[in-house]
This record gives structure tokens, sequence and C-alpha cells, in this order.
């Protein structure tokens, strides 16, 4: 075979997926049919989960200086994030370019094989390997081979439309306008306003740029085969708002819908999507990327594992058991948002029950965990560990080599067993497998609070998930190992 893996598409998922793969030593090629990162701001900082996940694996300083803020909201209506105890606060002006540049870096520090201007025509899943007919920039036809392929190709996916998985959902039923724009003086609205025709949103990116989002009620999608013109943004915002923005210079205008669709497996055979190539639905708290960046996450340990024989095919599974339903809840609330958002004076009782609401402790905190990330459980049995399932956040800890912390002891991308009764029994039971999961034994600097309090050890997969738990969980601790890391190495 070619490679192991063929991943197509390097925007934020196919680019994390790769480092993830390439952390755990499996070869990708990843092939993007684009000559070069499109410099395209698109989508704009992260929420609390993904910055947990980029600073899992040490890529936070990458980005330089990073705006934060706890300020959110929920289909326009004000909500504090700050309510979420011991989260990172959510980066707010990082523009999709300059994460794909982050990422990109990373993968070819890696190790990575992308490979830019490769456009994939064809593939055929034989059962035991997946064979590629790809262009390439020299307009030759090449055959690939790989053990599996992922689809990360975004929303308009190849890979999906040719492996024919089932997409359903509802069609958009609206159009918006997206640009940025330089030489505007605008106010502020980074949550959005609400007009009798329709809302826009106005935020400021470095540069002197200005994010534009415009939401004309009425406006019914249209097949477009370009971009929209500076012109048809212009006239929008002048009947929706009263503003002219005519003398702003355009950088870069782009239309989406409210389209809302999800497909029914993450998984046919040998062939995988993640991101907007399973899940597509209205950009409403900027929840797209960040989904699409934890799916391949989730992913990248799980594949990396088959691949290298340490586990059967089954953990795949998995994959779509944890992140389909994310993606329905992720459906779910945009539709909810969009409804708040976009519909006109008939929802604003409903706006107003709900902002009476936010303003309830438990339901701000709901609400924020959701468009977060940082309310995620997946569903995995054994015990009744209140961590069972849930992310470890960062957790600062004492060990033999000093100060270190379990965002730290996460940035191998391996599993951990951490060990917090200095148990000798438990870590000896726990010995053959040492090559994919690091026992470290250590204690929380707060060991009457937080997290860890009570507990004696926790089991963490690659992706920060915890896997077991003691005292909780039902399953012996070899059991959980097994289920997750494959079998013991035999002496």
């Amino acid at each position: 075979m070619d490679t192991e893996v063929i991943v197509v598409g390097a925007g934020p998922a196919g680019l994390m997926l790769t480092g993830e793969l390439r952390l755990a030593g499996v070869d990708v090629i990843t092939l993007e049919k684009l000559p070069e990162r499109t410099g395209e701001s698109r989508g704009l900082g992260f929420t609390a989960r993904t910055m947990e996940v980029f600073d899992q694996r040490g890529l936070l300083s990458r980005f330089g200086e990073v705006q934060t803020s706890n300020v959110g909201h929920f289909g326009g209506l004000p909500v504090d994030f700050g309510v979420l105890e011991g989260a990172h606060q959510a980066a707010k002006t990082v523009p999709q370019s300059h994460t794909e540049a982050v990422l990109e870096a990373w993968v070819g520090d890696l190790g990575g094989d992308l490979r830019r201007g490769h456009e994939v025509l064809s593939f055929t899943d034989e059962g035991d390997r997946v064979t590629a007919r790809v262009r390439t920039p020299d307009g030759d036809t090449v055959e690939l081979t790989a053990r599996h392929l992922v689809g990360c190709d975004g929303g308009r996916s190849m890979v999906r439309k040719a492996s024919g998985f089932d997409f359903p959902g509802t069609a958009a039923t609206m159009e918006m306008f997206l640009a940025d724009v330089s030489g505007l003086e605008l106010a502020p609205r980074m949550i959005g306003e609400t007009f009798e025709g329709g809302m826009v949103m106005v935020g400021p990116l470095p540069g002197g740029i200005t994010r534009l989002i415009l939401c004309e009620r009425g406006t019914p999608p249209q097949r477009r085969t370009a971009a929209p013109s500076f012109e048809e943004v212009v006239a929008g915002w002048k009947r929706v708002t009263g503003e002219d923005i005519s003398h702003g210079e355009p950088v870069w205008v782009s239309s989406f819908g409210d389209a809302t669709r999800q497909v029914t497996e993450y998984r046919r055979g040998r062939v995988l999507l993640a991101g907007d190539a399973a899940h597509v639905h209205l950009p409403a708290g900027g929840q797209g990327m960040n989904t699409s960046i934890q799916d391949a996450v989730n992913l990248g340990w799980k594949l990396a594992a088959v691949v290298r024989g340490r586990v059967g095919e089954e953990l795949l599974d998995t994959y779509h058991s944890e992140r389909h339903p994310v993606g329905t809840r992720l459906l779910m609330n945009t539709r909810a948002q969009g409804l708040l958002f976009l519909s006109g004076p008939e929802m604003q009782p409903l706006r107003d029950v709900i902002k009476e609401l936010i303003g309830y402790l438990p339901v701000s905190r709901h609400l924020a965990a959701m468009v977060s990330g940082l309310e995620i459980r997946y569903e995995l049995g054994g015990g009744d560990h209140p961590l069972l399932g849930l992310r470890m956040p960062n957790l600062p800890l004492t060990a033999a080599c000093g100060a270190t912390s379990t965002t730290e002891l996460l940035r191998p991308g391996r599993g951990v067993l951490l060990d917090l009764g200095d148990n000798l029994h438990l870590r000896r039971r726990a010995l053959g497998w040492t090559d994919r999961v690091d026992i470290v034994t250590a204690t929380p600097r707060n060991p009457t609070e937080g997290d860890l309090a009570n507990t004696a050890a926790v089991l963490l997969r690659p992706d920060g998930h915890v896997a077991w738990a003691a005292p909780g969980c039902h399953q012996d601790l070899p059991t959980s190992l097994a289920r997750w890391f494959g079998p013991a190495r035999t002496a």
C-alpha cells in the first residue's frame, strides 16, 4: 500500500486528524484539491473545549497572543460563559486561515505528507483496502491505496456522495451574507442585533478588517456558481439597518444558508467522515469548526490503534456511537438558535421567556456548556463515577517529576493512567499496556476540591475523556484497558 490512511481535505478537521494520526506514528497522505490555503477568515475563534484540545496537544502557544472572552450568546441572547468554572475562556478573533496555518505547521513538524493541488476523482473500498484515483497538479491521474480513507472535505463532500452516505435533513430556507470589509467604522455587534427586516452582526478582525454577517428575512436561497457581489451586501445592509457601507473595501464575500443535515452513519466499511462532511448546520455560536476539530480528535487515536493492529475494527464503531449524538445535539441547538435569532417579531415572546430563564444560574450554565462543547459525556457504561465519559479539565498535579497537570500529561497523544493513591498493585495490573498508556503517580494540588476529589485513579483516553475511574467503575482496570487500548503486551 502507498500509505496507511488517506485524509481527503486540509481544512481544520483534516489537518487535526492528520496530526493526531502522526502523533501515533501512522503513515498518512493528506490530499487537498486547492493548490494553496485560501487565506479566507471563515470560522472565527475557538470554543472553550477546542481551547482545551489545543492545549492538550501543546498548540496554544503557536497561535501567539489570543484575545479571549467569557461573553457569549444563545440565539442572540447574552450568556455569561464565565459560569463554567475551571474552563478556558473562548478565543474570539482568530481567523480560520490562521488556525489552518498553525495546524499545517504542526503537521509538518510531525512529518505529515500534505499534497496540495491533488483532487480525489473516485475511490473504491475493496474490502481490505481503499484505492483512490487522484488528479495531480500536472493533470496526471494516479492511484493511491490505503487501509482507510477519511473524508474531511466539507459540506459538499465528494467522499460522502461517492460512498452513498445517507444525508437526511432540511434544505436551506434563506440566504445570508458574510463579508470581511476594510475601511468601515461600525459599532461592534458581537452577538448580533435584530431589526424588523432581519439580523446583523459586526465584529472587528485583525488588520483593520470588519466582519459583517447579514441575515435578511425573506431572501430565498440561490444556486450560485460564484460568490455574491459586495453590492448585494451593501443593498441588503441598507434595507435592514438603514446604514450605508458602500465606502468599504471588500476583502472577501460569501453566502451561506440554514440547511441542516447529518449523515446516518459516520463510517461505511473503510471509509469514514469527519467535520462538515458529516454534518451541516447554521453557523450559530461558531460551533461548526470546533465540532469538526473534536470529531478528528475522537477519531484519530482510534483509527491509529486499529491501523497499528492493537485493537479490532470494532473500536471504530465507537466513533459513530460517540460523535453522532454530538452532531445531533449540535443540529438541535443551532436550529433553536436560528429560530430565536432569525425569526420575526412573532418570536419575541419566546425570546423574552428564554432571556428570563438565562438569568437562572443552572440554565445559563447548561446553555454555555452546550455551545462550548463542555457538556459532552460519552455513554461508556460500566459504572457511576461522576467523571466517567466526561472530558478531563486542566487540573494541577504534583508528581515525582515535579509540577504537572492533566493537560500536560495528554500532550504525547497517549492514554494516561493517573494513580492518585500511590497504589503499587494498580500500577502492576497496567504494566502490559505501557507501550500505549503512560502510568503516572501524582496527587492533586487541591486534593479535597474539584473534579478529582474522592477519586483514587482515572484512566484517560488520548482525547482526554475519562474511560475508567475508581472507585465507582464496575469493570476492573485490565478490562477497561483492553477495551480501549487492545490486549496486554505479552512478555
